[in-house]
């Protein structure tokens, strides 16, 4: 017999246990709360982020008392020598079983469930809640984690955490409904046993840190509400009234007003398209004075289901645009820059002055139309090399502008191989295999390489319409990051840019920052390869800033290297603060870091040059002269980091 509330899984290799009633259960959950919120939280998927992470945890945790009187399953509830607990073997379960379903994507035509759903509570208004960051091995060992599928999380957490043996595991998987746990215990095994980790206040949802959200955008957020309640207000009264009404336009929805001016922006022939020479004579180099280009500029039918998508989508429609966006329909006729078929899609894509709106629809019929929306504005001649023309089969196509004379493809990761070549066919790339669609662990970063008559860029797929730029160097002269210097420091930390994905970035910069002197003569060995010679062991430390589009909300990781290491580790994150970009060209970072050799912790702390002493307080005491600080700690120690610039000034640390 198989527990009850699991339906459509796998049956369990044993037979139900004994029956556990509610109140059993409950007091189960209420004792080892911490124990199983820290579960749910470890087999979530982190891309969720963490202040998320931790309420759909709580959340999970909560939802995992029975309503009636249980079997339990026939699994230990902890492998440490005492008697089983089926009180806690059964909410364990619950708690598994809720964390795997919130991991899985949605699916289409099928209706998500309850885990899969935002959670209606806890909820916590005006405030972001986050555990404490941890060093260098915890942060490490998350992003490792975060490669795994959720069973493949599951299956390390349930050997770690919960001591279980694996053909335990194998049970409590199988229960969880995990089609194949041996798979699971596989994947489980290309991450390191460090089961210790699992205990460190990075992973503890139950001890956290609070920050308040976006004030500003707080504030602008109430006023739409409130603007968005008024014009659905006036919009109910309109619908009342009579009139002929519109017809859908293939995945178009009828329109709520019939206003002339907005009509006619919804006219093929409205459209605005530039002269194909256009670029070469004018001041502009941007979106502005791309020529129309594709096989369906004449098409006027799918021209008109673009334009009137736009304006009035239906609720076929898949809708998306990055963040601070307007979907709103065109105030005028907008400018076209491409309409054809690109693989087994037909796509048009448009230009307002502030958007760019790609609409795709599939060969046969308008059902699974996409609009998608990205903003543009301000957009200069690198940001306006390329946009996204397509997605399909793991691959990207772009459309890159009338200057673009020739374009390749290199892995940002073999910074020494040369770019691959792909042909332009009327400005339309040849596929190329994205990093926004990657699965598992990040092996490559393919970006696009584009030269015109000014030089040589890079560009990345983050997920959105348009690429992202990169750049190297200094936040107050960033170089392209196409030179071989630049691509050296790229190199230990493309795989970051996965932190970038769906926020509206129009450019990363990687910013190296200073080097640091690894303590002890054997440091080169800390956790990677040793160098010859302690003069060789220096670490590096790394910024890279992606800023936004609506200019709030840039993005910055700090990240260290040990000397040898194939790739950086992130040692902290923060997000809209001015730290490693122009208006604020300074930076300072920790990281607790164990040296391999003599087993002894270290606080190391590094600032940019302008930084004139560095001091650590709170957990591990320190005082430094310069921009390098190295000072003993003890495991899991936290410090405060504040440096004092040469111009006088202060600096905190990141995060």
């Amino acid at each position: 017999m198989q527990p009850q509330d699991v339906a459509q899984r796998p049956a369990a290799s044993s037979s139900a246990g004994p029956a556990v009633d509610v109140e059993q259960a409950e007091a189960a959950l209420v004792e080892h709360y911490p124990r199983l919120v820290r579960l749910a939280y470890l087999v979530l998927p982190p891309g969720s982020g963490r202040s998320r992470r931790v309420l759909t945890a709580h959340a999970l945790t909560q939802r995992a008392l029975p309503r009636s009187r249980t079997s339990a399953p026939v699994i230990p509830a902890q492998s440490t020598g005492r008697a089983a607990d089926p009180g806690y073997a059964l909410v364990r379960l619950k708690v598994l079983r809720a964390a795997l379903e919130a991991g899985r994507p949605l699916r289409r035509g099928a209706w998500p469930k309850r885990a899969q759903l935002p959670p209606l509570l806890p909820q916590v208004w005006g405030l972001r809640l986050f555990p404490r960051s941890g060093g260098a091995e915890e942060l490490a060992l998350d992003q490792r984690l975060g490669e795994l599928s959720g069973a493949g999380r599951a299956a390390y957490v349930l050997r770690g955490l919960e001591r279980l043996p694996d053909a335990e595991v194998r049970e409590a998987l199988t229960g969880a409904g995990v089609a194949d746990p041996d798979a699971a215990l596989r994947e489980a095994d290309r991450v390191p046993a460090q089961h210790r980790l699992l205990g460190s206040p990075e992973f503890d949802p139950c001890a956290l840190q609070a920050r308040p959200t976006d004030l500003l955008r707080r504030r602008q957020h109430l006023k739409a509400a409130l603007v968005a309640g008024a014009a659905l207000v006036v919009c109910g009264a309109l619908l009342g009234l009579p009139g002929e009404g519109w017809g859908p336009d293939g995945a178009a929805a009828p329109p709520y007003a019939q206003n002339p001016a907005a009509q006619a922006a919804l006219e093929p022939g409205q459209l605005t398209r530039v002269a194909p020479g256009a670029w070469k004579t004018s001041a502009r180099t941007d979106f502005s004075v791309w020529p129309a280009r594709g096989d369906g500029v004449d098409d006027d039918a799918l021209l008109r289901r673009a334009l009137a998508v736009w304006a009035h989508p239906g609720e076929r429609v898949q809708v998306s645009a990055t963040p601070g966006t307007p979907t709103g329909g065109p105030a005028g006729p907008p400018q076209l820059l491409y309409a054809g078929t690109v693989d087994n899609a037909r796509v048009v894509i448009l230009h307002d002055g502030l958007r760019i709106a790609r609409y795709a629809e599939p060969k046969e019929g308008a059902d699974g139309a996409a609009l998608d929306f990205a903003r543009v504005d301000g957009a200069g001649r690198a940001e306006a090399s390329a946009v996204v023309l397509s997605r399909a089969d793991g691959n990207v196509r772009y459309l890159t502008a009338p200057w673009v004379r020739s374009a390749g493809e290199r892995d940002l990761r073999e910074p020494e191989a040369a770019a691959m070549d792909l042909p332009l066919t009327d400005g339309v790339t040849s596929p190329l295999a994205s990093p926004a669609l990657q699965q598992g662990a990040c092996s490559s970063w393919n970006v696009l390489e584009l030269t015109d008559g000014t030089g040589t860029r890079l560009v990345t797929d983050l997920g959105e319409v348009v690429p992202a730029h990169l750049t190297a160097g200094r936040p107050s002269a960033p170089r392209e990051a196409s030179g071989a210097a630049a691509l050296r420091t790229w190199a230990p930390y493309a795989c970051s840019l996965t932190a970038m994905r769906a926020a509206g970035v129009r450019s990363v910069n990687a910013w190296a920052f200073a080097e640091q002197p690894m303590p002890g003569a054997q440091a080169a060995q800390g956790g990677s390869a040793a160098l010859p010679g302690a003069a060789a062991a220096t670490g590096q430390w790394v910024c890279t800033r992606g800023e936004t589009w609506r200019g709030e909300g840039a993005r910055v990781l700090a990240q260290f290297r040990t000397p040898g290491g194939a790739a950086g580790a992130v040692t902290a994150k923060a997000e809209d603060v001015p730290a490693c970009g122009a208006r604020s060209p300074h930076v300072l970072a920790g990281v607790l870091w164990k040296a391999e050799e003599t087993g002894t912790w270290h606080l190391l702390a590094a600032g940019s040059r302008d930084v004139a002493s560095v001091t650590a307080t709170g957990g591990v005491r320190g005082t430094a002269q310069g921009n390098l600080l190295s000072v003993e700690a003890e495991q899991g120690a936290r410090a405060d980091l504040e440096g004092t610039l040469k111009d006088g000034g202060t600096i905190r640390g990141l995060g």
